[in-house]
């Protein structure tokens, strides 16, 4: 069976199939210019930098080439690292690249039609047509979408995958305590990232948009909500439409991390905790998912540099 960048182990040689996720021509400080890379396959992700590189380089080795990568696996700085030895382009032609992207665990046609189920158990009128709305105007990018550009679920379909884990766990916290209004907390874990859908670039190379830059997930999506709103004659002043607006304004909890509200709802608490969960669970698997038992893993960026420890 080949080996995948995820069987690799510290110091050992490598040699593998896999496309180029980034690619970054930079000068290093001793003036040498270099290409800051990243390569991806089915299984992950690991960085490496192509030294003496020319302009002629930054073309040829450019994000979605598929390439035969020769080298040793390293650590730096406490992250995991290919030492490059030889990169050769293969005929993108005679490779197919569903097999080097990362994608959902779960198939798209599953998704879609879960969501359809999904969609009954929001019984509020303004709410429903609300998310249905919206689903389908971002269908084909909430699906292909990732959720971040590096952090969590930064994979093809991450976005809807990561969805669906939160209204799973909305649905299992909401059968654990009935005080919970259900349709608002579903409502809202479907809407809550929809906005990446517009914050975030498609394609191999995760980037953010201008729009996603200058505004931000959290206030594109609530324009999105008022916009749907006023196209269906739904009345913004109405209750209904204040709670599912505060849902996505607040998800992020604090206003350093980008609330304009902190949660002021029970639901919206909630909310914000599955999020979190969701999030850390996948950031921490991933990172545990390429050290060995009985080790730390890498710091992760997201969890305030944190090391986890991998038992057997």
């Amino acid at each position: 069976m080949t080996k995948k960048i995820i069987d690799y182990k510290n110091g050992e040689a490598m040699s593998l199939e896999s496309v180029i996720k980034k690619s970054d021509f930079r000068l290093a400080k001793n003036g040498k210019n270099f290409l800051s890379l990243v390569f991806e396959d089915k299984s992950g992700q690991i960085p490496g930098k192509y030294w003496d590189a020319k302009e002629d380089d930054a073309e040829t080795y450019k994000v979605g080439t598929v390439v035969q990568l020769d080298g040793k696996r390293d650590v730096y700085q406490g992250k995991p690292q290919v030492i490059i030895n030889r990169l050769g382009v293969l005929d993108s032609e005679t490779v197919d690249m569903s097999q080097f992207v990362q994608t959902a665990p779960i198939k798209r046609a599953d998704m879609e039609n879960e969501f359809e189920d999904i969609f009954l158990e929001i019984t509020n009128g303004a709410w429903n047509r609300i998310v249905r709305y919206l689903f389908k105007k971002y269908h084909d990018k909430f699906f292909t979408s990732a959720a971040a550009k590096s952090n969590h679920h930064d994979f093809q379909g991450g976005l809807a995958y990561h969805t669906l884990s939160m209204v799973h766990l909305a649905q299992k916290i909401s059968d654990q305590y009935p005080q919970i209004n259900r349709a608002l907390l579903i409502a809202g874990a479907c809407l809550h990232d929809l906005g990446k859908t517009i914050e975030l670039s498609g394609g191999l190379d995760i980037e953010y948009t201008f729009e996603g830059n200058m505004l931000g997930h959290i206030t594109i999506i609530d324009e999105e909500i008022v916009k749907a709103a006023t196209d269906m004659d739904i009345s913004l002043e109405s209750e209904d439409m204040i709670l599912l607006r505060h849902m996505v304004l607040s998800h992020h909890g604090l206003l350093e991390y980008g609330s304009p509200e902190r949660p002021k709802l029970l639901e919206a608490e909630v909310l914000h905790g599955i999020d979190e969960m969701d999030a850390s669970i996948n950031m921490i698997t991933k990172a545990l998912d390429k050290t060995e038992n009985g080790k730390f893993s890498e710091r992760i960026f997201g969890l305030d540099n944190r090391s986890f420890y991998k038992h057997s």
